[in-house]
């Protein structure tokens, strides 16, 4: 798995940076990657679990929201050539979702980490389709030990 060069739109290899697994995996893409900002992706498909009548659910958003976390963390320890860690929401500040996105529109999700210590990190994250925000928050994660 020699992929370093961004963006990396490979779903399987994405998929591969982060714990959850298929069908609970809400990235397929790695847009860009920088000490302190990740940008992750995901095309709304039909078969994805939090897909309901064209729509991705509330629940879907927040899961993508937190992979979205988990890819810069899996991303970090790959570059490194280390198995990436398993690790859990530890607590959601607040999130607000103002519009939610439907089957086969791609939402683009900017991960900006306010800190990093001991294994948790406090990030703001921010979900757009089309470039118009339809999510934003505060999430801490935590990394199992």
């Amino acid at each position: 798995m020699e992929n370093t060069t961004l963006p990396i739109l490979d779903a399987t290899f994405v998929g591969s940076l982060i714990p959850q697994k298929f069908p609970f995996v809400m990235v397929d893409k790695l847009i860009s990657f920088s000490e302190n900002e990740v940008v992750a992706g995901l095309e709304v498909s039909t078969d994805n679990i939090f897909e309901k009548q064209g729509v991705f659910q509330e629940s879907g958003v927040i899961e993508h929201m937190a992979q979205s976390v988990a890819l810069f963390t899996g991303y970090q320890f790959y570059l490194k050539n280390e198995p990436a860690p398993t690790g859990y929401i530890g607590s959601i500040k607040s999130i607000e979702i103002l519009e939610l996105p439907k089957v086969e529109e791609n939402v683009i999700t900017t991960v900006s980490v306010l800190h990093e210590f001991m294994g948790v990190t406090l990030v703001d994250i921010v979900s757009r389709v089309n470039d118009k925000e339809i999510a934003k928050g505060q999430m801490k994660t935590v990394l199992a030990s």
